[in-house]
Formats: C-alpha cells, sequence, structure tokens
C-alpha cells in the first residue's frame, strides 16, 4: 500500500470540479434559442415540476487575486440600476416566451457573485420583488446567498431576511494578515465575527465560511490559526476549498509567484489539519471539500441520500431545473446547458436587443446523460452502480486507486472508502468518457487536491 506522501504526488493531478457533467470545457453542441427554450419546456410539462433561480451579481469594489469568479471591478455604484434592469428584463424574457416557468414551484433561490452586497438596500428589493412576487414560492424554500464581511451591512441582510433567506455563505479564506496582504483581501476577524453574529441575530439558520488551503504564504502554524478563529465562530457549514491556481485563465493571480505557493505534499498537509481539526470539532465531512454540523441541513441532506450537486454546488434540494439570470449565468435543463456572456457589455447589449444573450452551450447525448447520473451519485453518495457497458474499462482505468484502498467494488458498486475521500475528483475522472477520450489541448482545471 502506497505511503501517504506517495499518494499526495500521483493524484496530485489536473481534475474537474463536477459541478456539470460534460465539463464546460467539453461543451460542443450549442443550443439555439429555441431548442434551449424546447428543453425547457419539456422540463416544466408536469404540474409538480420545480425550479432553482441562480442571479449572478458579479460586481466588487476590490479583486481578490486568488479569486476565479466571473467579476466585474468597481467603486462606481452607479452600475447598479441598470445591471438590475436588464436582469429583470432577462427574466420578463423567459417570462414572455414561457408563461408556466413562474407558475411551478420555486424551491431554491440564490444570489451569487462577485458581491451580491455590492447592490444598495433598495436594489435588493428592486430585483427580489418582481421576480418573486410573479413565482409560485414553495412553502419551504432555501434562499441563499454569498457575501463579502467587508462590503456587508446588516440592514442589506435584513432586507434579504424579509425576503426569505435564510443561509448565508461568508468569504472568508484565511485569517492570517500576510495572506490576507497577498491575495488583496484585508479582513479583519472581528468583521467576519459581525457578519455572522449579526446574521444570526437576524435569522438566518446556516452560516457557511469559504476556507481556501494552498494560497501564498500559507503554512501549518497559520492554518491551525486559521482553523481555530473559524471553530471559535461555530459556522453551520464550512467549504473548504483547494486553492485553483490558473493564472493562464485569471490575470490577478500572477501578483505573486508560484514560488509563493505551498504545493504537494505540503499542500496537502495543509488541508489534512483542517480536515482533523474539523472532524474532532464534531463535524462531519460531505462529498468534495464539504464539511457540516449535524444539525444542518446539509448534513441531513447527505443522510437521507438527496443531497444534490449542481453550478451552485452541494444543494439540499434537487429540482427539475436551475435557471441563472445574469451575466455569465448557467442554466440547466438537465439535458442542456445555457450560458450568458461573461463579458457585461456584451450581456446588457444583448439583452437590451433581444432579451437574451447566450455565450456558450451544450445539447447533452444518450451517453452524456448516463455519464452524468453516475458521475452525481459518486459525488453526492460516495457509491455508485456502474453499468454492464462501461464497467470493465471503468475498473481497469481506477484499478490503481483500487490497489491504493481507495476505492472498492462491492459486486458492480464502485465505493469511495474513508481514505479516498479526499480523492473524490479523482475517482469521478473515472466515469468521465469524454476527458478520457479527448484529453484537453490545453491546461483547464486546476489541481485535484
Amino acid at each position: 500500500m502506497s505511503s501517504k506522501s506517495d499518494l499526495i504526488r500521483k493524484y496530485d493531478v489536473p481534475a474537474p470540479r463536477y459541478t456539470s457533467y460534460p465539463t464546460v470545457p467539453y461543451w460542443e453542441d450549442n443550443p439555439t434559442r429555441e431548442e434551449w427554450v424546447d428543453a425547457l419546456r419539456r422540463r416544466l410539462v408536469p404540474d409538480d415540476s420545480s425550479v432553482a433561480l441562480y442571479l449572478h451579481i458579479p460586481f466588487c469594489e476590490t479583486l481578490c487575486s486568488f479569486c476565479g469568479c466571473n467579476t466585474s471591478i468597481t467603486k462606481n455604484h452607479s452600475v447598479e440600476d441598470p445591471y438590475v434592469e436588464t436582469v429583470l428584463q432577462e427574466f420578463r424574457k423567459y417570462q414572455e416566451e414561457l408563461p408556466e416557468l413562474t407558475k411551478r414551484e420555486l424551491r431554491e433561490l440564490h444570489l451569487g457573485g462577485g458581491s451580491p452586497t455590492y447592490l444598495s438596500e433598495s436594489n435588493l428589493e428592486s430585483l427580489l420583488k418582481p421576480i418573486l412576487d410573479s413565482w409560485n414560492v414553495a412553502d419551504s424554500p432555501e434562499f441563499s446567498l454569498e457575501v463579502d464581511p467587508r462590503r456587508t451591512r446588516l440592514s442589506q441582510l435584513e432586507v434579504l431576511a424579509k425576503y426569505g433567506f435564510r443561509r448565508i455563505s461568508l468569504g472568508v479564506q484565511d485569517f492570517d494578515p500576510e495572506v490576507q496582504r497577498l491575495v488583496n483581501r484585508i479582513q479583519p476577524y472581528e468583521l467576519t465575527a459581525a457578519i455572522t453574529q449579526g446574521s444570526r441575530k437576524l435569522g438566518y439558520n446556516s452560516v457557511n465560511f469559504d476556507l481556501i488551503y494552498g494560497l501564498p504564504k500559507q503554512t501549518k502554524e497559520s492554518m491551525k490559526e486559521t482553523i481555530r478563529k473559524t471553530l471559535e465562530l461555530r459556522p453551520d457549514r464550512i467549504a473548504f476549498y483547494s486553492y485553483a491556481h490558473v493564472p493562464w485563465i485569471k490575470a490577478a493571480q500572477r501578483l505573486f509567484t508560484e514560488d509563493d505557493l505551498p504545493k504537494g505534499e505540503e499542500k496537502r498537509e495543509l488541508y489534512e489539519i483542517g480536515r482533523e481539526l474539523f472532524l474532532s470539532a464534531g463535524y462531519k465531512e460531505i462529498g468534495m471539500d464539504h464539511f457540516a454540523l449535524e444539525s444542518d441541513s446539509l448534513y441531513a441532506a447527505y443522510q437521507n441520500g438527496n443531497l444534490h450537486r449542481n453550478f451552485m454546488g452541494y444543494t439540499t434540494k434537487s429540482t427539475d431545473l436551475l435557471l441563472g439570470l445574469g451575466v455569465s449565468a448557467i442554466s440547466d435543463s438537465w439535458d442542456c446547458f445555457y450560458q450568458n456572456e461573461k463579458i457585461l457589455k456584451k450581456y446588457q447589449r444583448r439583452i437590451s436587443e433581444n432579451g437574451q444573450a447566450i455565450l456558450r452551450g451544450h445539447k447533452l447525448n444518450s451517453e452524456d446523460l448516463i455519464q452524468r447520473e453516475l458521475i452525481l451519485k459518486l459525488s453526492t453518495l460516495g457509491k455508485v452502480e456502474v453499468p454492464d457497458p462501461i464497467f470493465e474499462e471503468v475498473r481497469l482505468y481506477l484499478a490503481s486507486m483500487e490497489d491504493d484502498n481507495l476505492i472498492e467494488w462491492k459486486g458492480k458498486t464502485l465505493v469511495l472508502t474513508d481514505l479516498g475521500k479526499p480523492f473524490l475528483r479523482n475517482a469521478c475522472t473515472g466515469l468521465d468518457m469524454r476527458l478520457r477520450r479527448k484529453s484537453p489541448e490545453t491546461k483547464v482545471f486546476s489541481q485535484s487536491i
């Protein structure tokens, strides 16, 4: 059996995070607008079909150099009004094309970014009120948002609470001042504590912290201190992400050098420190990168076999379709993906012209649909039964992981072992036929560890 160091070196290879299948680099069969609307219409046929809605707010006042999200950096808040109006115009176009859309149950709503709390209190209302007033909202929806504690006021969270928001995700990344300086995100502990405590007083019952390991100048001691401060505030969920160094995509990541980054075994030790401290503090490991308290709904969904994964990450609710509004937002009808323009001015111009702004998409073929279901089950349940036509091929591909006791086979069911949980992304590649048949011509994925 390989040593821990050997495993780290062996499996520290580029791999997708599998928020979709096929993954975006392998999208190739773009839908027309008519085909996309038809795909949505098919999913909305049953009266009991349901919808998740994602609203992308791209604005940030400053650039965090580690960030890989689609953002627009500006301190000029005059951009708010026209952007809100553009998103509402896109929404109205969908209403026009699909009158049945808002009659279906809205079970999930997520505000992502960027920094959604870049928007003023009045603009948050201007965006949400016409959408939610139009929709058939479920009795117990999950409304959530991402926030930058440096740019968030409790008065904004109060407005959102009025509209049903109860889950909040705080961008924390690291509490060490030197790490914060290098990634251009100076965020004192007191700010994070104030938003954590304030949101709970307002009725937010699930608080998530986003932490990153592998950032420049992180050390074992600094990671322990970041985790210690995190545990003081006792978030209900923790997303513990591996830093994705993709400077060929995000030029801001060239503001520090690769020599500043912990790598290989050194980086892996940071993860092991965090994982051990989270588990010893009562958190449960869930899927890729996530930990949750037993009292949180994410753990309940995992235990009940209801955990779901989509472009918003892990969710507690599975819906028939995910509709994304806003620049770069991605939508998913299960058999078709559709992404908006990623450049803000292009998105706004095209929505203004005709109400739609597709950049790219993908129509899933029959094989895609099978592989998608398999990868989804493995990434949410930690096990999946592999069908006969591909069983031998998958087992052969994953033979090394089996030898290293990272996976095991129970008949034709692929099971991730406890030792293999941190290598879930690697195991999923065994089911990714597109990745295996055609490696990307350029480097597009971050390291798996």
